[in-house]
């Protein structure tokens, strides 16, 4: 399993564009067949900062749903929402390796 960390910069005064564009890509992850943990927004911390973690169960099963989702159409209305409205300043990705209880089951 790999997991994707996603940390971006917003603009502070666009949290809610940020949100409408997080809640557009999490059923997309899921249609690809990942497995998405959630977007978490700025609070009592830094006001430009949000994160984003999702997985799937192998990078090549990652490299698949980047590829499909340049083409996919909901894939890029969430693109052209983001660069309409300018929410997003920056992001970085990196890629994890999570250790999970052995009794979980969202890693079978």
């Amino acid at each position: 399993m790999i997991t994707c960390y996603l940390k971006y910069t917003i603009d502070p005064f666009k949290v809610k564009e940020f949100e409408k564009y997080a809640k557009m890509w999490i059923p997309l992850v899921e249609k690809f067949e990942g497995i998405h943990h959630g977007y978490f927004l700025p609070h009592e911390s830094a006001n430009n900062i949000a994160v984003a973690l999702f997985s799937f169960k192998s990078l090549s099963m990652y490299e698949k749903y980047r590829i499909d989702s340049e083409t996919d159409t909901a894939c890029k209305k969430a693109y052209e929402f983001a660069y309409k409205t300018k929410c997003i300043i920056s992001y970085e990705r990196n890629f994890l390796k999570p250790i999970l209880d052995e009794t979980s089951t969202k890693t079978n």
